[in-house]
């Protein structure tokens, strides 16, 4: 890791010399983006969800079901000559209630993350309608409440490598290296470093009519200690086509995935979703 950061810290050393100055005179800028606060009806497919049934990941021991999932994904994004600052709050929750004629109810999450983070990205070089220039990331992750007989996850992540962004298509597009601090389990608190790819597309492929996918891949490379649901790879893609409906309501067909192998498991877990989303999408000048 000494090797990668050194290649990452010799790779945005450039940007002291070669930024430029010339939109010094730009004007801030400022704006509330709701990305997107709406319900989503969906049908989930969930394999291995029994090899998993320890893990603090929701989205790998749910039962495949249909269900209904509440999402809300807003960002403060502001904008001064070359840097990027964006602040935002991804919060998503499903769960399926099943009430027997005679029994008890039992009920089961099929969806649960709260993730805080907070994204700065410098445009050293800019080319082509892109910016190009180092990043740094960090993120609270965390879920309302615990999924089954595991605790609820807590984790702190700090990311810092290089991005692509600020393009009409390709809002960011990075790579990094990461810091997580895993503090789930109480006595069980672990450091990990790990390698990211990540990425948020959004085009409009007509007048009302726009297609969007994020998601990350993260491969882990070293840990403090040995704790058997940690996460060796972990992949998490969406993509959804929004069509507007009226105003800034929104309604089209989604697809989730989540693939993802612990360490003390020998097959991958993985969960994927499809359905019909329908969101109210919009953005708030401020400055």
């Amino acid at each position: 890791m000494k090797k990668v950061s050194f290649i990452l810290f010799a790779a945005m050393l450039p940007c002291v010399s070669f930024a430029d100055e010339a939109n010094s005179a730009d004007a801030d800028s400022l704006v509330l983006s709701v990305r997107r606060i709406g319900l989503e009806l969906s049908q989930t497919q969930v394999r291995h969800a029994i090899e998993y049934k320890d893990s603090p990941v929701s989205a790998l021991n749910a039962d495949s079901q249909d269900f209904i999932k509440g999402v809300f994904d807003t960002a403060l994004e502001y904008k001064k000559n070359r840097f990027q600052w964006d602040n935002s709050l991804f919060m998503e929750y499903g769960e399926t209630k099943l009430k027997p004629a005679e029994g008890e109810v039992t009920s089961s999450e099929n969806a649960d993350d709260i993730l805080l983070s907070s994204n700065l990205e410098y445009g050293c070089w800019e080319f082509s309608g892109f910016k190009f220039g180092p990043t740094v990331r960090a993120a609270y992750d965390t879920e309302f409440i615990a999924s089954g007989d595991a605790p609820r996850q807590n984790i702190v992540r700090a990311n810092a490598g290089l991005s692509l962004f600020d393009n009409k298509v390709i809002k960011s597009l990075y790579l990094t290296g990461v810091y997580e601090y895993d503090f789930t389990y109480a006595d069980e608190k672990t450091s990990k470093l790990a390698a990211e790819i990540g990425w948020r597309l959004e085009y409009q492929i007509r007048d009302g009519v726009k297609f969007s996918s994020n998601g990350y891949y993260r491969e882990y490379l070293s840990y403090s200690l040995y704790v058997p649901t940690d996460l060796e790879r972990d992949l998490s893609a969406v993509a959804r086509l929004d069509t507007n409906l009226w105003g800034d309501l929104t309604m089209g067909p989604y697809v989730q995935y989540r693939r993802a192998r612990a360490r003390g498991v020998d097959v991958y877990g993985s969960n994927f979703i499809i359905g019909i989303s329908f969101n109210y999408i919009t953005k708030f000048g401020l400055l």
